[in-house]
């Protein structure tokens, strides 16, 4: 256990006794004596829990570390990405190991299941200077890396003609040597904030921690939440819901593909309940009047004994500040601008004690019909639609059928009906979204459509679904079709992956993710 808690929990042990444990409070009366030593505690304590948050990462051995964080920086700022990164992976539990890249090689990174790349591209396509060394022994030979998996931060100005290209060109070699891609790279153009906050989603996911800081705050708009519909009434699943959100800007734009940003809160009965907990009164004020309950409505209430006792008797405005702001929550935009809603399909996720996610509980309970919610729309150009005039497959399970959807509706409106469409859930009589609109378009001649719902065909996934129809799929490639997956990221999409491996071989999926012909949105 780290020494700031043990101290922590021996001084306020030897201020307790039986009668003061149960009523912190009085600890507060007895005594100078007492005073300074509790007063000594808690320093201790916060100092603990803030250095826990705020530690500088450093570089471990292998057999030490969770991933590899290599950074390849011109001018330092991918060097200070790569620090941030790697302390939010830290703040997470993840073991970290750094290194620029003229220090990487395939020997060190073999060692290594996962890594991560933060790369800049200068003048027209060039490495930086710190990857030369790198590119010249390295990049043009082969390696075997079946074991990685990886994930490319690449960072360019879109001015130049070679945009990124330092950072696609290493994601090709990465490839060729047999890594999986944890997801695809990610431009960030001249630091948009956007695409930075898409990376911060992906350490997310990989760290398997949702409460991530952000680290920058997003610009959010406020919208209204106008629909609120249970899709899946009698799922073995998680509750699912179809959630309407209008904006006051009536000119308000997205593309098929762009992400809904957004800004959780925590329920009111829920501060009530920490405040409880804390041994704080109801209607405790900060120093510039507001109530403290409404002021943590935006903040990480954490519920680990060592962060609570950390903050015990903290005076308020200490206590906002020690707490950092709720992160945002990513969700795919399942509408079109014409549809006058933008709509969101969000399944209600739990912590291990029974607590409702924090951005699904907010959506799908907390937040009041009709009343507000913050949203930013953030640009994804990765998964932008293709041309109209290109075939389209279009594969995902669950909730990620809304990151699809749009897509289609975008096509369906155009007359485009080379559309086909793999899903896969749980059964077809709670969990087939959706269902009216899509087999309305498979009548039409609008839609191909082919499910796998696992609970009614026992083990039978959509990555078995498009197994089956291989030969087809190669039929509709010949064509020029574009292949696009939205889900979950743990298991659907690499089976997917899989599967496309295995009927296309390594030479053409490389050259269809060359071509931007298959794209991947996954969480």
């Amino acid at each position: 256990m780290n020494r700031f808690a043990l101290l922590t929990g021996a001084l306020i042990a030897a201020c307790m006794t039986p009668a003061l444990a149960a009523n912190p409070a009085a600890l507060l009366h007895q005594g100078a004596a007492g005073a300074v030593v509790l007063a000594y505690a808690l320093l201790c304590s916060t100092v603990w829990w803030r250095h826990r948050r705020t530690a500088v990462p450093s570089a471990l051995p292998a057999d030490g570390a969770d991933l590899l964080l290599a950074h390849a920086s011109q001018t330092g700022y991918a060097s200070q990405l790569a620090a941030q990164t790697a302390q939010s992976l830290m703040q997470a539990g993840m073991r970290v190991a750094q290194c620029s890249f003229d220090q990487l090689s395939p020997t060190l990174l073999a060692q290594y299941r996962q890594a991560l790349f933060i790369v800049s591209t200068t003048g027209e396509g060039d490495a930086p200077d710190a990857a030369a060394s790198f590119v010249r022994q390295h990049l043009g030979a082969s390696a075997a890396l079946p074991a990685v998996r990886y994930g490319v931060l690449a960072l360019g100005d879109s001015s130049y003609t070679q945009f990124c290209a330092f950072g696609h060109t290493l994601d090709g070699w990465l490839r060729h040597a047999g890594a999986q891609a944890l997801f695809d790279l990610i431009e960030v153009d001249n630091g948009d904030a956007g695409a930075l906050r898409h990376w911060q989603h992906q350490l997310g996911v990989l760290a398997g921690a949702t409460e991530m800081a952000d680290w920058t705050e997003p610009d959010y708009q406020c919208w209204t939440l106008s629909e609120r519909t249970l899709l899946n009434p009698g799922s073995q699943g998680g509750p699912a819901y179809l959630l309407g959100l209008t904006s006051p800007d009536q000119h308000v734009r997205w593309q098929p593909g762009d992400i809904a940003e957004v800004g959780a809160r925590n329920a009111d009965e829920a501060v009530q309940a920490w405040m409880l907990a804390q041994g704080r009164p109801a209607d405790e004020q900060l120093a510039d009047g507001r109530l403290l309950s409404v002021a943590l409505a935006d903040r990480l209430l954490p519920h680990g004994k060592a962060e609570c006792a950390a903050l015990l008797l903290q005076p308020a405005d200490a206590l906002l500040a020690a707490l950092p702001a709720i992160p945002h929550r990513e969700y795919s935009i399942a509408s079109l601008p014409e549809e006058g809603q933008l709509h969101l399909l969000v399944r209600q996720m739990q912590y291990p004690d029974g607590r409702l996610g924090l951005g699904s509980g907010w959506l799908t309970r907390h937040a009041q019909l009709g009343g507000e919610v913050a949203v930013r729309i953030r640009e994804n150009r990765g998964f932008h639609p293709p041309p109209l005039h290109a075939p389209l497959i279009l594969i995902g399970n669950g909730t990620g059928l809304a990151g699809l959807l749009a897509h289609l509706k975008l096509r369906v409106q155009a007359g485009q009906g080379d559309n086909w469409l793999l899903f896969g859930e749980r059964q077809i009589a709670h969990d087939f979204y959706h269902a009216a609109q899509l087999r309305q378009w498979q009548q039409q001649g609008m839609l191909r459509l082919d499910c796998a719902f696992s609970r009614d065909e026992p083990g039978r996934y959509v990555q078995d679904a498009l197994r089956a129809a291989a030969q087809d799929l190669l039929g509709w490639l010949e064509r020029g079709a574009a292949i696009y997956v939205c889900g979950s990221a743990a298991g659907m999409a690499p089976a997917v992956h899989g599967v496309l491996h295995e009927v296309l071989g390594e030479s053409a999926l490389d050259a269809l993710i060359e071509q931007g012909r298959y794209r991947r949105d996954v969480y």
